[in-house]
């Protein structure tokens, strides 16, 4: 039986191989690539094959063999006239056959050659130390402040504190709601403050000191004095590299840094390197926190309870459920444009809601008045797996709890018997921070050996030199590319491309990214079209929203016209539909 499936086999590849070859002598550029991997397959197949029992195998098997050659040569030539190289093909074979065969022959290139031809470029372009990338700071004596400690303690308040007297100060924040409060906040005192985020500008005549994202963070300006929050975020594998460009590249004498404990040694290690000075101030609670050893049940909610789940579903049907029953909730989630939540924490603050539903979403922003922590699950899913949460996920979170001159201590409590775990990471010292992570900078373009995806995964390959940085994640770049690479732009372009701020796992922002690629450098408009919603669901308007965002991060990244007054108009209007709908669950 199985010798009879063989001979069918073999009599399939026996009628295929003429089709294929006319389709290869006839195929240029990308579709040579699928063709390759079609006769790989093909080849791989008949090595596995008894050329025995086939009279003429040895004659198929060479014209399969030729035929890949063929690919190979023309993708290589194709390489060489992009990127003016001249890479010869039987030099990039020898010794590489099995890998051709198992992988093709851009493959064999990039494993076995490019990355020694190109290691010098890399070493000219990207310094054995990050601090390097950032000579203009290194001229200057800084000296920071840090201010370390637990959720809740005090210590963005007297770092503000001391930004308010700054002739020119920036604040920077890891989300925009921050950003946002903070940017208020200065304006109410009479310090003059413009905004600065991914998704809006607000520029005050007069504005002295400047609020914004971290990755808006202006290296070319000069500064008083700069806060940076929430340092701690150095060692996240996506966005950490702002802080570290943050904390290496700031012009500033006087910088002030807030955060978690954790990150002491690493800020010791990397400010000392860079020769500068600091002063670390720990605080500690002026309200304690009190874990509850009786297992929560949801009929022990209370005024100020905050309960906290780790996906937005659990966080509606938990609302809905305490709706239900005529209790008024405020909710939060990741998703929630931040307008929404500025309103559905108003509820909670003026008591129009007794209680909160939240994600540790909460973790990061505004101080709210709750007076007890209520865990629901002690487990979340951090894009890979479904893990128990850290020592410093509880405390961020937990530390919400009490609020000084409102509830004098702050609660914790939690589902089933999980009150021992909870408590023993609110006492758990936590894992000090090893590395910082480092991003690839706009020097990666000055290298022109290769493809931008080539160049980003060669780059994230190469081991940091200095021991206490780590590479960033590059996965979303590279898929990001992968989406674009049939429009084939230029690599500024492309780099310009990867900053647009959206959520790559979201197919439908990713149709609209590659809808405004499409008009922007296909049929070259000047202006996009505006972003359009045909449903008043929950999620259809919150991803109308992100729309909306990118409508305007496009537009002020490539200097489109744009209707900058519709975009602040529409976000508010969508805003309050979610919140509508928030409302009335």
């Amino acid at each position: 039986m199985k010798g009879n499936a063989e001979q069918r086999e073999f009599k399939k590849l026996k009628n295929q191989i003429k089709q294929i070859e006319e389709i290869v002598h006839n195929s240029k550029g990308n579709a040579l690539f699928e063709h390759e991997a079609t006769i790989r397959k093909k080849l791989i197949q008949l090595k596995s094959m008894k050329k025995e029992t086939f009279k003429d195998f040895n004659d198929i098997y060479e014209r399969y063999e030729s035929l890949l050659e063929e690919t190979g040569k023309k993708i290589l030539e194709a390489y060489n006239k992009r990127n003016g190289t001249d890479f010869d093909f039987y030099e990039v074979l020898r010794g590489n056959y099995n890998v051709f065969l198992n992988s093709g022959i851009i493959t064999v290139l990039t494993k076995n050659h490019i990355p020694k031809m190109i290691a010098k470029e890399f070493d000219e372009n990207f310094p054995d130390n990050p601090k390097d990338e950032y000579p203009l700071a290194r001229r200057i004596k800084r000296k920071f402040y840090i201010h370390l400690g637990d959720t809740n303690t005090g210590k963005t308040y007297n770092a503000i504190k001391k930004l308010k007297s700054a002739k020119k100060g920036l604040y920077l924040s890891p989300l925009r709601i921050l950003a946002l409060e903070i940017f208020e906040r200065l304006n109410n005192d009479n310090v003059i403050c413009d905004l600065s985020t991914g998704e809006e500008e607000v520029i005050k005549l007069g504005a002295t000191h400047m609020s914004c994202t971290i990755e808006k963070a202006n290296l070319k300006q000069d500064y008083d004095i700069v806060v940076i929050d929430e340092i701690q975020m150095i060692n996240d594998s996506q966005r950490g590299n702002a802080w570290t460009r943050a904390l290496l590249g700031l012009k500033c004498r006087e910088i002030h840094i807030c955060g978690a404990l954790n990150s002491k040694d690493i800020l010791k290690t990397i400010i000392e390197d860079c020769g500068d000075e600091y002063e670390i101030k720990e605080y500690k609670r002026n309200t304690p926190l009190e874990v509850q050893y009786k297992s929560f049940n949801y009929k022990d909610v209370n005024d100020g309870d905050a309960l906290i789940v780790f996906s937005k579903k659990r966080v509606l049907e938990i609302a809905k459920q305490y709706a239900d029953n005529g209790i008024k909730t405020s909710i939060i989630y990741g998703a929630l444009p931040p307008e929404v939540r500025k309103m559905q924490y108003n509820q909670f603050i003026n008591k129009e809601a007794n209680v909160l539903v939240s994600t540790d979403a909460i973790g990061m922003g505004v101080n709210l008045p709750i007076k007890r922590i209520v865990f629901m699950s002690i487990k979340k899913f951090d894009g890979d797996d479904v893990r128990e949460l850290t020592s410093q996920e509880v405390k961020q979170v937990a530390g919400r709890a009490g609020r000084k001159g409102i509830y004098d201590i702050g609660y914790v409590a939690s589902v089933g018997d999980t009150q021992d775990f909870i408590k023993e990471k609110i006492e758990a010292t936590d894992d000090f921070i090893e590395k910082a992570v480092v991003g690839p900078s706009d020097a990666i373009l000055n290298i022109k050996t290769l493809p931008l995806n080539e160049k980003l995964a060669l780059w994230s390959s190469r081991e940091e030199k200095v021991s206490y940085y780590r590479k960033m994640d590059i996965s979303e770049y590279l898929i990001i590319l992968d989406k674009i690479k049939r429009y084939r732009l230029r690599e500024d372009i492309q780099w310009n491309l990867l900053k647009v701020p959206f959520d790559v796992s979201n197919e439908d922002l990713m149709d609209k990214f590659l809808e405004y690629v499409d008009e922007l450098f296909v049929a070259k408009l000047k202006s996009l079209t505006k972003p359009e919603c045909f449903s008043g669901n929950l999620e259809e308007l919150e991803n109308y929203y992100q729309k909306i965002s990118m409508y305007y991060s496009f537009s002020k990244i490539f200097n489109l016209k744009f209707d900058v007054e519709w975009v602040y108009k529409e976000r508010r209007r969508v805003s309050d539909e979610i919140n509508e709908i928030l409302v009335g669950i």
